[in-house]
């Protein structure tokens, strides 16, 4: 079969890499796709994943099998939707379902509904509304742009002038466009973050490892949020119990809510939560795809056929009974451009990739071009270095010791991915 991959960042060369492994693919395209997939199969660079005739133009021209969605751009501008319409089975969910990751408020009242555990918030479409109400409550806050912005679009808020910066910034400033014309502010949770993936049909639930990402710029968890800094798999904090609680108060209903709301979930839902020192799970934010670079970390991990899943979700026929061996621990380490998450250069020689690379370590490309022989940054998110090894220690000795092989100008990762795993 030929499966195409939507999207052109790390994650889709993670499903690239992993897809291509299984028997029952002959060939795997990308559209956009980027440097480091051409390795695996065509690319096709001037195909934009937002571009949904294009997608579709694409999808029949090349007679492929599946279309694997991995950014959440195209899922919210609907290029699943049109893709079902013209015939093709599409790992990915509808628009209507994308609310769930494309519109914060949209999630938050979704929640709210179905009695899914999440932070207490209020909706602003006024910054100075929004202001009144932060100086009022006179806390610790967070503040969140209500549609996309890359993971951007969050600020963590210590005080109430923090929090009036940061609505100015967003709504006034228009740092985040479109996506900052709506915010939701939430108090401020208290635990620990991880990360939990459940692969659906709308009804069947098959779950992944756990994993725990890294959003904030700097160790030690200080800076602005980011896509992603590093992520490790599996993650010690969701207990036996935790991932009980978090199936049956979290995952389950949210599948049953959109079903019955009339939005049949298909493809991959992810929860960020936040676990408190009592192991409570709550909802920190819905996702409809794949993380990055949680993505990288668990696929490296996994053992066995993917393809499998993706059919079976795209298909309507997924097989909750699938059982998935997974592989001691992996962990990824992001390195980025000087500046990022805001501005950066690009253009700079990498050097080191192939050196990098061994039987435990795979290089996933995100912000990459090819220049000659070789690749020169194009994004902020550069490359994710991702290692496995019998625990997440030597996973994560392996991945810092690749890290050091690697060089561009400006480069810069975070020195504690997986910490927290480790200091436990």
């Amino acid at each position: 079969m030929k499966v195409l991959v939507v999207g052109s960042a790390g994650r889709e060369h993670a499903l690239a890499w992993k897809i291509a492994q299984s028997p029952k693919v002959d060939e795997v395209i990308g559209a956009p796709g980027n440097a480091g997939m051409t390795r695996i199969g065509r690319c096709f660079p001037g195909v934009s994943g937002t571009d949904c005739d294009a997608v579709v133009a694409l999808a029949r021209e090349e007679e492929v099998d599946l279309v694997v969605v991995g950014p959440e751009d195209p899922l919210a501008a609907g290029v699943s939707d049109r893709l079902r319409e013209a015939g093709f089975a599409v790992f990915g969910v509808s628009q209507a379902a994308a609310q769930l990751e494309s519109s914060k408020s949209f999630a938050k009242d979704f929640m709210q509904r179905h009695g899914i555990p999440t932070a207490a918030y209020a909706t602003f479409d006024d910054a100075a509304a929004a202001s009144a109400y932060v100086k009022a409550q006179g806390v610790a806050c967070v503040v969140k742009a209500d549609g996309l912005a890359a993971g951007k679009g969050v600020a963590m808020c210590e005080t109430p002038a923090d929090a009036e910066a940061a609505i100015a910034e967003m709504m006034n400033d228009r740092r985040f466009g479109d996506a900052g014309d709506r915010i939701v502010i939430e108090e401020w949770m208290q635990g620990e973050e991880a990360s939990y993936y459940a692969i659906t049909d709308g009804e069947n639930v098959v779950t992944l490892a756990t994993s725990q990402d890294h959003k904030r710029a700097l160790d030690g968890d200080r800076g602005e949020n980011t896509g992603g800094m590093g992520a490790y798999s599996p993650a010690p904090v969701l207990t036996e119990a935790c991932e009980k609680r978090v199936l049956e108060e979290i995952v389950h209903p949210a599948i049953r809510g959109m079903r019955e709301e009339g939005n049949r979930y298909q493809g991959v839902l992810y929860v960020g939560l936040m676990i408190d020192a009592e192991g409570v799970p709550r909802v920190v934010e819905f996702n409809v795809r794949f993380g990055d670079p949680e993505t990288q970390a668990l696929l490296v991990r996994m053992q066995g056929d993917l393809v499998p899943l993706l059919e079976g979700a795209a298909h309507g026929r997924l097989d909750a009974s699938t059982a998935l061996a997974w592989g001691d621990a992996a962990v990824c380490v992001v390195m980025a451009s000087g500046g990022y998450p805001r501005a950066y250069e690009s253009g700079k020689a990498i050097r080191g990739v192939e050196d990098a690379e061994d039987d435990h370590v795979v290089v996933f490309h995100a912000g990459t071009k090819l220049a000659g022989d070789g690749f020169e940054t194009a994004g902020g998110r550069v490359l994710g270095v991702t290692a496995r090894g019998s625990d997440v220690r030597e996973a994560r000795d392996r991945a810092y010791a690749a890290v050091s092989k690697i060089h561009f100008e400006g480069a810069f990762s975070r020195s504690d991915i997986a910490s927290r795993a480790l200091d436990r």
